[in-house]
This record gives C-alpha cells, sequence and structure tokens, in this order.
C-alpha cells in the first residue's frame, strides 16, 4: 500500500531481461524484498538470501507462484558467516551457471548514545553492515573475474553515511565505510568489466516499520523530506534497478542519493 501522495508503480520494462542476480536481506517488505520484486519483474532470474529463515521461504515461495518457480531460489544466509556467504554465491553458480548482478542490501542498525555505546553494539552494527557487504563484495567480485562477462555490484548505503544524527555514531561510521568500499572496489573492479555503484536512501519505510515506530518521530523525520513523506521501498528498488541495468553503463564507484532531504 502506498502512502499519501506516493506516485503510481511503475511497471518493468525489460531492462534486466536473462540475468542472474543474487540479493541478500531480500525477505519481507523492505528494501530487499522490493529490490527482489522489481528485478523479477523486469525479467531477471534472482537468488536471494537473509537470515531469517522462515521469512526467506515464504518470499521465495510467494515470489515463484507469481513469477515462476525457476526463476527464484533462496538459501538461509548470515552475512556475518564467511561459510555462508560462500553457499549463497555458490548457489548462483549451481542453478543457473553464474551471476551478472549483486545487490548487498543487509545491514543492521540501532539507537545508542557514544558515551554510551558498547564494543558489542558497535561491532554488531559494523560486522553486519559493513563487513558483511565487504564478504559478499569480494564473493560477487571472484565470481565476476571468473566468469569474464562482466557484471554490477549494487550496495546500499545511506544518507547518514554523509550527515550526522545523534544516536548513529555506529550505523553511520559503517554507512561511510560501504560508501568508501565501494569506490575502492570500483577502481579494481573495472579492468574485469565490472562495476560497483551504490545507493544512499534518507528515509525509506514499509508497514511494519511504520508500527513499530513512533508516531512523534514518523512526523519529525518525514517534516526533513522535501515531499513531507518517506519513500516507498520500491522506489529505492528503481534506482537499484537502474544502476543494475545497462543504462548506467558509464556509471562506477558512485553512490546516488535516493532522498528528498532538505537538510
Amino acid at each position: 500500500m502506498n502512502t499519501p501522495n506516493a506516485p503510481d508503480y511503475v511497471p518493468g520494462h525489460g531492462l534486466l531481461q536473462g540475468r542472474t542476480a543474487v540479493i541478500t536481506a531480500a525477505a519481507g517488505a523492505g528494501i530487499g524484498g522490493a529490490t527482489a520484486r522489481r528485478f523479477l519483474e523486469e525479467g531477471a532470474r534472482i537468488v536471494i538470501g537473509d537470515a531469517h529463515a522462515r521469512r526467506l521461504k515464504e518470499t521465495e515461495q510467494a515470489l515463484g507462484a507469481e513469477f515462476g518457480a525457476g526463476r527464484v531460489t533462496s538459501l538461509p544466509c548470515d552475512v556475518t558467516d564467511e561459510d555462508q556467504v560462500g553457499a549463497l554465491f555458490a548457489l548462483a553458480e549451481q542453478t543457473h551457471g553464474g551471476l551478472d548482478v549483486v545487490v548487498n542490501n543487509a545491514g543492521l542498525g540501532g539507537t545508542a548514545a557514544l558515551v554510551d555505546m558498547t564494543d558489542e553494539q558497535w561491532g554488531k552494527v559494523l560486522d553486519v553492515t559493513l563487513n558483511g557487504t565487504f564478504r559478499c563484495t569480494r564473493a560477487a567480485l571472484r565470481s565476476l573475474k571468473a566468469s569474464g562477462r562482466g557484471g554490477v555490484v549494487v550496495n546500499n548505503a545511506s544518507v547518514v553515511g554523509w550527515r550526522a544524527q545523534t544516536g548513529q555514531a555506529h550505523y553511520a561510521a559503517a554507512k561511510a565505510g560501504v560508501m568508501a568500499l565501494t569506490r575502492c572496489a570500483a577502481l579494481e573492479a573495472a579492468e574485469f568489466g565490472v562495476r560497483v555503484n551504490a545507493v544512499a536512501p534518507s528515509l525509506a519505510m514499509h508497514p511494519h516499520l511504520v508500527k513499530v515506530t513512533s508516531e512523534e518521530l514518523l512526523t519529525e523525520l518525514t517534516a526533513r523530506e522535501a515531499f513531507g513523506r518517506y519513500a516507498e521501498p520500491w522506489e529505492v528498488a528503481n534506482v537499484i534497478v537502474f544502476l543494475a541495468s545497462g543504462y548506467s553503463s558509464y556509471m562506477t564507484g558512485e553512490t546516488v542519493s535516493v532522498s528528498s532531504q532538505r537538510a
């Protein structure tokens, strides 16, 4: 369901026809789930991972019933576990003979003042959000380099990687790291024809997230947005589709802000 004043949903145009994509944290109603759906609508085959095994299986079954079971494969994947990351990418190789696109969506947030933040809180957010993106980017580049057919990696960063926000030191540091990782990986991957870019959303919400967010905080956050609303997850997914497609063929090492934030 769209928020008030949200634009109409954009239909698929075959931008990823015949391509195979690996998408992490793809179960549920957030950006990963929206990206999985958008990729299928654009003609891709997808291999999806998520740390929540039950929700992942439900997502695979629902999308498979709608788009064809042969186009959707899943495997539980905790991006902090190198073996699970390797198994997810191996599944893409075994099922589809390789991959063309990787979307690193897995991330973990939290709120804590820096003076009260524990090493465990800091480390957990960094391990999922930054180290997990590193592990998956490394696996992606190894596979894409070996295939010799080029490809694309899209990372999910955040505007807080640029902007200060109280209580978000660990998350902001992780997302800034994702942006730096994206730039460096892009330089290295260019020599074997692979592009690496990132998106940086400001405020993207889904119904489950809205339910657990106080009305006061949601009002404060949306007031910062020029459109006076939060983004639908599919609006971020649309930009991921653009970066994964041939329409962005000359872009690499870039972080694209998906935001209407005024300050």
